[in-house]
């Protein structure tokens, strides 16, 4: 009995034991099912594309970026090969004696040490590809490391004869080999940079995008300013691309795809003339050097602008921002020290002043108050007004307001007396002006205004971006009621509509604005649309997007001028410019180069039919202010002239800007006849060579 208590007791311990074991297999059977079914099913797609990463690799080849030419074929920018030493560890021999050979004869080429530095993790880490300390020994060592079959340069960007050298020994020295890169190169340089622009690395808020088009955030290279920027997709091209299976090593085994090949980018010709560009920049620069010698308060400026159009085309001819950068010192990396000076100097050289700095106008802008009087008919353009040098007039800021007396001056203190509207141009009469733009007591009851002055400010270009091919236009300002009120805290009053009447107060404009204005009254109130391209070609030198003229509007057509009625109040309905209205401005504009006229001194003798309109604008700006030179009724003051030729059917207009350029009619005014005389004698020499008929023959205008 005992026995048998004995004997069931050890078989229901051994079935406690079995039971127990079995349990354990089950729950490692269902430990690993369930794991298998994780891997394999729910997390299948995730370790098969681990594995894809590992297996597939992604080899980008570079493509060329697009050649940059002038309008007659002069190349403005180009690609030029650098070439990099490097070593492919993989290929290297494997006898040691044999690699310390190739590493001996390879470092009285290139002065790298065979064997310097130490190794460690803190070392390793600072390891960057033709920057390192390290000798040709830890270099290998490293590369080995990472990635044996690929390229690792051990000295970039030498001289081609050196790259020739190494390339003739490479045949003794198996592993080591030369790589050809593409780098910028800008044969005009400092002339056309601010047109033109520079490539960096590929800014960070782009870089994304720019990845998933297939570029290489390290080694590809992006726009900055000009339009290297503005022209990036087009002249960037397309990276080739193939998808190759790879071992552990980085050894290509085989192409998984067809490779697709590189996309050169296209090539662009522009409408610049590099042989105008230079006469335009030289006309900025000996002008300032020549009024700085004058100063006798220290140099006037540094700081100036000019751009050339075509009217009727929109084609840019020339377009000079002074001063500029040197793009070429940027090819191969962007200096810190450089690109700071540039950053910190108070002339924002890395702006475009045509195109990104608006400035008050000053009288360039009575054009715009000129046709907006004749147009809605606040005078006849025979109708005189009296300028006796200096007017008192009633600031007020409402109906009700008393206001306070406050005065006018014209820049002739005696007067111009009794002026009309082609002689209130020609003379640039400041009185004429106030009068006609804000009212004047019973000579003038109801002037222009505010309102109906923005109205045609805006037909004529101000306050809008032209569409040109240059990124960060800048709008300008052209001020209403309610953006005082709202930025300033006070109501429009009567004065500030007297300033903006001239082209002063509020009002401010980039050079290429003030040049539209000038271009739209040049075309009898047709605006072409400012362009920098004229063609863009494929790799072998076809036409793939022609030169089509662009209109943005025409004033005497098509309806951009708000109709107020009696009271003021807008009505909803638009209406044109009358062409004779355009047709007296056009009139009253060519005086101001004649005797009598702004101009008179500057056009002395020229006889290619120039009309023109100066401006002397005052501001006060930073700069100013930091100089202390801000003083009411003593404020500095800019230089403008805009002009074009010939009269009948002008091929050219041209604005002249000069910072703190005092008067505008000598400082703007010389370099604007210089350019346009240039114009013509370029032209004529182009038809010569032709054998074309040549229209004019003059001598080229200098400043005495």
């Amino acid at each position: 009995m005992i026995n048998d208590n004995l004997r069931n007791e050890k078989l229901d311990l051994k079935n406690r034991r079995l039971v127990i074991v079995y349990g354990v297999m089950i729950a490692v059977i269902i430990f690993y099912v369930v794991r298998l079914y994780e891997i394999q099913i729910i997390d299948g797609e995730s370790y098969l594309a681990r594995a894809d990463e590992n297996r597939i690799s992604v080899v980008r080849e570079q493509t060329k970026r697009g050649v940059i030419y002038d309008r007659n074929g002069v190349v403005l920018a180009k690609n030029t090969p650098t070439y990099d030493i490097v070593i492919v560890p993989a290929e290297l021999p494997s006898d040691e004696g044999d690699r310390q050979r190739i590493f001996r004869a390879l470092s009285k080429l290139v002065d790298i040490p065979v064997n310097n530095g130490e190794l460690n993790d803190e070392t390793v880490r600072l390891y960057g590809e033709c920057t390192s300390d390290f000798g040709l020994t830890q270099i290998v060592y490293i590369a080995s490391s990472l990635a044996p079959y690929s390229e690792t340069g051990i000295l970039c960007d030498v001289p081609e004869a050196l790259a020739r050298q190494v390339e003739e020994l490479s045949a003794t020295m198996p592993g080591v080999g030369v790589r050809v890169n593409s780098i910028r190169e800008y044969p005009t340089g400092y002339s056309t940079s601010e047109i033109i622009g520079f490539l960096g690395p590929i800014p960070e808020y782009v870089a994304s995008e720019m990845e998933e088009r297939g570029f290489l955030l390290n080694r590809d290279r992006y726009g900055y300013g000009g339009v290297e920027s503005s022209l990036q997709d087009l002249l960037s091209g397309k990276n080739g691309r193939r998808v190759v299976e790879i071992d552990v090593a980085g050894l290509e085994m085989r192409d998984l795809e067809p490779p697709k090949p590189a996309v050169p980018g296209y090539n662009v010709k522009l409408t610049i003339d590099v042989r105008l560009q230079n006469v335009m920049r030289g006309a900025l620069l000996d002008t300032m050097a020549y009024y700085n010698r004058l100063s006798i308060t220290g140099p006037l400026t540094y700081d100036g602008a000019a751009v050339a159009m075509d009217p009727y085309t929109g084609e840019i001819y020339g377009l000079v921002s002074e001063p500029t950068f040197e793009n070429n010192r940027m090819t191969r990396y962007i200096p810190a020290y450089y690109y700071e000076q540039l950053t910190v100097s108070q002339s924002k050289p890395l702006l475009n002043h045509i195109t990104q700095v608006a400035q008050p106008p000053g009288s360039v802008f009575k054009i715009v108050t000129g046709i907006g009087v004749m147009n809605e008919r606040v005078l006849s353009p025979e109708d005189q007004i009296f300028d006796p040098g200096s007017i008192q007039m009633q600031n007020t800021y409402s109906p009700n307001d008393p206001g306070k007396v406050q005065e006018y001056v014209c820049h002739l203190r005696t007067g111009h007396g009794y002026v009309d509207y082609r002689s209130a141009l020609a003379w640039s009469c400041n009185i004429y002006f106030n009068k006609v733009g804000g009212g004047f007591e019973e000579e003038v009851p109801r002037g222009l205004g505010i309102d109906r002055l923005g109205q045609y400010a805006h037909a004529l270009g101000y306050g809008e971006r032209t569409g040109i091919e240059l990124t960060g236009e800048e709008k300008g300002m052209v001020p209403t009621r309610t953006w005082k009120r709202v930025n300033m805290g006070e109501s429009w009053a009567t004065g500030d509509t007297y300033l903006a009447s001239m082209g002063q107060g509020y009002i401010t404009a980039s050079p290429l604005q003030v040049m539209m204005s000038f271009s739209t009254v040049a075309a009898y109130g047709m605006m072409a649309r400012p362009t920098l391209i004229r063609e863009v070609l494929d790799e072998r030198g076809n036409t793939v997007l022609p030169f089509t003229p662009r209109m943005l509007w025409d004033i005497t057509k098509d309806p951009k001028i708000m109709v107020y009625d009696e009271d003021g109040v807008e009505t909803g309905e638009y209406k044109t410019v009358e062409p004779w209205v355009v047709q007296v401005t056009r009139e009253g504009l060519r005086l101001v180069p004649q005797p009598g006229g702004t101009a008179e001194k500057a056009f002395k003798d020229d006889i290619y039919e120039p009309s023109a309109k100066t401006g002397t604008a005052e501001y006060c700006d930073d700069i100013a202010r930091e100089k202390g030179i801000c003083d009411f009724g003593k404020w500095p003051s800019h230089g403008w002239t805009g002009a074009y030729a010939p009269y009948d059917k002008p091929e050219i207009v041209v604005v002249v800007f000069m910072y703190n350029g005092k008067e505008g009619s000598e400082t703007a005014g010389f370099p604007t006849r210089r350019i346009l005389d240039n114009f013509f004698i370029i032209k004529e020499m182009d038809a010569e060579k032709n054998g074309e008929t040549v229209r004019f023959t003059a001598p080229v205008d200098t400043l005495e």
